[in-house]
């Protein structure tokens, strides 16, 4: 039996999905939303996802509308933030990038990398926005 619950979590997990649904979605990257919930401070929400990006994949250049903390769970990729040097993050290794700033995820292996993203977010914005 489908719930009322669940049908608002899908709901919120496809608005929060919106933004990479379209023709210049990322290459190789697969963001699932685990959940969501208000944070304490007003006006925003945690979102806790599921990202796993394919050999060779990119998440492309983007930013979001809050902070993003991230735990590699395996493999080993690229972290590329405009004004900071190209950083290798891998297994067992977690990194924070700061609201706004413009990043990309990139999968230089022939291995999948999967990590869990926790977003702190401004509600009502998209979860990314793709930069150029």
């Amino acid at each position: 039996m489908v719930t009322k619950a669940f049908k608002v979590a899908l709901g919120l997990a496809v608005a929060v999905m919106a933004p990479w649904a379209v023709a210049d979605a990322p290459h190789g990257l697969e963001r699932s939303v685990v959940t969501t919930g208000d944070v304490a401070q007003g006006g925003y929400q945690a979102v806790v996802a599921r990202v796993t990006l394919a050999p060779g994949g990119s998440s492309g250049r983007h930013t979001h509308p809050g902070d993003e903390i991230s735990y590699v769970v395996s493999g080993q990729a690229e972290l590329r933030v405009d004004g900071q040097p190209v950083q290798t993050v891998e297994a067992d290794h977690a990194f924070v990038v700061s609201a706004g700033k413009v990043h990309e995820l990139r999968n230089t292996t022939d291995k999948p990398v999967v990590l869990i993203g926790t977003y702190v977010v401004k509600k009502g914005q998209p979860l990314a926005t793709p930069s150029p």
